[in-house]
């Protein structure tokens, strides 16, 4: 059995929906790196920079709510490559 016949079939699908699958998760925990990056640790605000405030107020939401996305995305990906490993090993063992 060669590597192409190794990839072949529901083992070749499932590889490439992980890829998607990992893309996506790459994507989200580098949009949260960006996001973060333009958080500020302390702000000292007096009346005329509310608006700064509230600026941060919303970019912690958005960080926020990146946080399930990015970690349903972490696990959807860590299971398939496991399902994946598994799988090949199967075939190794079935073809031995």
């Amino acid at each position: 059995m060669n590597a192409m016949e190794a990839f072949s079939g529901p083992l070749m699908y499932l590889s490439i929906v992980w890829g998607v699958v990992t893309a996506i998760f790459l994507l989200l925990i580098a949009w949260r790196s960006v996001l973060t990056s333009h958080e500020d640790d302390q702000i000292f605000i007096d009346a005329a920079e509310e608006h700064m405030a509230r600026e941060q107020r919303e970019l912690i939401k958005k960080i926020e709510s990146l946080s399930r996305p990015v970690m349903m995305s972490g696990i959807t990906s860590g299971v398939l490559l496991l399902v994946i490993a598994g799988l090949f090993v199967y075939q190794g063992l079935k073809n031995f």
